[in-house]
Order: C-alpha cells, then sequence, then structure tokens
C-alpha cells in the first residue's frame, strides 16, 4: 500500500495530554526552525477535549518548534506505523519562547534555582498504570504471578523505551489490580521530564499494538487503588558533584537540600494544584491508601509528601552522596511532567532564596481535600503567580476552573470512569 512517512511534533499540556500536528517527513528540515502551526487557546483544551473557557479568544498564531535532541523514533516491527514524533516548544511567531510554554515554565524553574544556590536538579519519573491485558486475579500484588501476566507486554515496553532514548530501571508488578510501575534512570530537570513524557507515551504505545489500554488515572475507580507518579530528585553542583546529603544535617540532608525541602513543604498545598490538578486527584489523597495526606518530609516513609529514600549498599560516605535523594509523592499523570517539575523547582528554590527551615512534624498543614481547594490557595499566592506571569496564571486557573464546573455534578464511580477514559 502506499505510505509517506509523516512525524508528528507536540508538547504535553497543561492538561498533561500530548497534542500537536503531524507533517511529511521530507518537510523536517524546514520544520526545525518554522515547526508547525499552534494557536493561543489551544492551551486552553481540557482533558475531555473541548475549550470550556479561554481569556485568548480566536485571535493569534503560534508554532511548536520540535526540539532535535527530543526525537522518538521506534519501530515496533509489527507492520504498525513507527511512533515518529518530536517534543517541542511553543514558540511567538518571531521564535522567541511563548509565556505559557510548559517546557519554557520548567526552564525558567530551573534559572530560579541555579540563580538562588548555584546547583542544578537531576530527576526522574516513577510512573503507576494499569495495564487491561493482564488477567485480574486477587491476592497477587507484586507477585510473580502478577508480573507473568502481563505476558511480553514488559519487554516490548522495554524495548520501546530504550530505542525512544531513554535508559529503561525498573518495570514491576505492583499493588493495585493488574497495576504496574516503570521507572526510567535519572536526568537533568528539563530531559527528566521529557523521558517522563516519552515513558507514558511508549507505554500507550506498547498496549495500543496489542489492542490493550494502559490507564494513568489517578484513580481508575472510586473504591480501588490509585494511581501515583513520584518525582524522584536530588541536588548537584554543575560539576555532577552531589549536594543533597550531609550526614549530620536534619534527615540526613545538607542544608541547601534542606531549605530546597522546607520551600517544597511551604507551597504544597498551593501547588498541589499543578501536581495533582484534576478532580480525581483528590480521591487518591485520602487516608488509608498509602499516599500523602499532609504537606510532610519523613525519613523512608511512602505516606510522606516528601520521602527521604534509602540508599542500598552504599560503602562509603561519597557513594551514599551519589545515590542519596528525595521522592515528592504528591503527583499524578493528570500533570503534565514540565508543570508538576517546575512547580516543584520554583518551591525548592524559594526555600533556598528564603533561608526557610524544615517545619516540626506535628506542624505539618493537612493538604487540599479537593481540586477547588487547591485552585483556591494557588490563586491566594502570589509567589505562585510570579512563577507563571500574569497570562499563564490566569489562564491555568481558568482552564482547571472550567474543567472542575465541567463535572461538578458526577458522583465518585462515574467521575473516576470518566478520567479512566481520558488518561
Amino acid at each position: 500500500m502506499l505510505r509517506e512517512d509523516l512525524i508528528f511534533v507536540g508538547t504535553c499540556d497543561i492538561a498533561g495530554l500530548v497534542r500537536g500536528k503531524g507533517f511529511p517527513t521530507r518537510e523536517l528540515k524546514a520544520r526545525r526552525k518554522t515547526g508547525i502551526g499552534w494557536t493561543h487557546s489551544n492551551l486552553m483544551q481540557t482533558c475531555f477535549g473541548p475549550i470550556l473557557d479561554t481569556p485568548f479568544g480566536t485571535g493569534g498564531d503560534l508554532m511548536i518548534v520540535p526540539d532535535a535532541s527530543c526525537e522518538v523514533d521506534v519501530d515496533f516491527g509489527d507492520g504498525s506505523a513507527p511512533e515518529h514524533f518530536f517534543l517541542g516548544d511553543i514558540r511567538n511567531t518571531d521564535g522567541t519562547p511563548w509565556e505559557c510554554c510548559v517546557r519554557e515554565f520548567l526552564r525558567r524553574a530551573v534559572k530560579a534555582l541555579d540563580k538562588a544556590s548555584g546547583l542544578g536538579l537531576v530527576g526522574a519519573f516513577e510512573q503507576e498504570f494499569v495495564y487491561t491485558g493482564a488477567e485480574d486475579l486477587p491476592g497477587h500484588a507484586y507477585s510473580l504471578g502478577a508480573f507473568r501476566r502481563q505476558g511480553t507486554f514488559g519487554e516490548t515496553l522495554v524495548a520501546a523505551l530504550r530505542e525512544a532514548g531513554t535508559k529503561p530501571d525498573s518495570f514491576l508488578a505492583e499493588y493495585g489490580p493488574r497495576q504496574y510501575e516503570m521507572t526510567v534512570t535519572p536526568q537533568p530537570a528539563l530531559r527528566a521530564a521529557d523521558h517522563g513524557v516519552i515513558a507514558r507515551e511508549m507505554a500507550r504505545a506498547t498496549a495500543f499494538r496489542r489492542g490493550e489500554r494502559t490507564i494513568f488515572s489517578p484513580m481508575p475507580v472510586a473504591d480501588g487503588v490509585g494511581n501515583g507518579v513520584h518525582i524522584h530528585f536530588s541536588l548537584h553542583e554543575k560539576s555532577g558533584a552531589p549536594r543533597t546529603y550531609d550526614k549530620k544535617g536534619p534527615l540526613g540532608l545538607s542544608q541547601v537540600a534542606a531549605q530546597f525541602a522546607a520551600g517544597v513543604l511551604h507551597h504544597l498545598p498551593a501547588i498541589a494544584a499543578i501536581t495533582a490538578p484534576s478532580p480525581v486527584s483528590y480521591i487518591r489523597l485520602t487516608p488509608g491508601r498509602w499516599v500523602p495526606t499532609t504537606a510532610d518530609i519523613v525519613k523512608q516513609d511512602r505516606g510522606a509528601a516528601l520521602r527521604v529514600c534509602p540508599v542500598f549498599g552504599a560503602a562509603s560516605e561519597k557513594k551514599t552522596a551519589s545515590q542519596f535523594n528525595l521522592e515528592f509523592r504528591v503527583c499524578d499523570a493528570a500533570a503534565s511532567p514540565y508543570m508538576a517539575l517546575g512547580a516543584l523547582i520554583f518551591a525548592g528554590a524559594d526555600g533556598i532564596a528564603r533561608q526557610l527551615t524544615l517545619p516540626e512534624a506535628e506542624a505539618a498543614p493537612p493538604l487540599p481535600h479537593s481540586l477547588g481547594e487547591a485552585l483556591d490557595k494557588m490563586a491566594a499566592s502570589q509567589t505562585v503567580a510570579s512563577w507563571f506571569g500574569p497570562t499563564f496564571f490566569e489562564a491555568y486557573l481558568r482552564h482547571k476552573r472550567s474543567e472542575l464546573a465541567h463535572v461538578a455534578g458526577l458522583q465518585p464511580p462515574e467521575l473516576c470512569a470518566r478520567y479512566a477514559e481520558i488518561y
């Protein structure tokens, strides 16, 4: 059959979905500069598709320009079209960054951290999902049986991840029915977010070719087990030297890492609207689900908002420092990895700039109980507003509030079903 190769270029937008356009591969050289046409109100597409509210109207033109360092070209060898796409930046027509570009939001956060401390962040996304192609049998959390029942899905996924330019770290059967988890190795912040997006899409692509789905929704069913996205991170000097660990510091944290963590905890009630940005996110963030419910930091506790992770088999202080990291657990796949990591870094950089100290454990405030509450806390924060700029801040709040209003009448079972269809 007659075919011509196509390439897709897109961005993982504030709804946490990759959107963009395709073009003939033969036009790639020109598209590297001019990208593909986009418009301001495309930012306001909700996860359900329709633009329910927009500050931009019908006017304006933008372009999504492919990032040459972020190309994915994976041929699954089954006769299907290859997964060939670029992640890119949304720019104005003169080539300057658009103020509402999610990758630019993360870049600004990285610059804020550099300004506050001279340090960079290395991170990785640990992502949970339900694979519909595995048989659901009770009592098989983390079991060899559950691992076996996914068949060769995991093998194909790992091969696709490697072919896509990431370095797979683990694939395992998780706690919930048909639930699995994948991780890739840590990278500098922007690349870590790129790899978080790519890993999600490779899982979806692998399942698609088997006539199945991967469901990343925070709560696939209201009375079930949630899917989290955990961000592991550590601070490093420009030379690569680790700066997160200090044996004598609180919880083993260096002074600068403790200040970073204090900033995250201080802003967490507001940035939860960015890292856990759906109504069903707050069905997951409830007691009894092994998830955070307060803005706390605890050593080796999976119920904490910030978990100080263990170090395995380190025979020296140097090796301990190289492995030492924190895990941010108030996040899920309704969030764009760029937005979630950007908010985390902005908050940490503010903690360093203001030399904040870690709060007492008993002073940990509760996390918001709903997306509406989180959005109100975000709207009230002048600091968070400054990270966005006025245009992006208004757009984000209007986007999420319109989504919330759209599903306001749904009860939890129907609400979870709707989001499971999307994510």
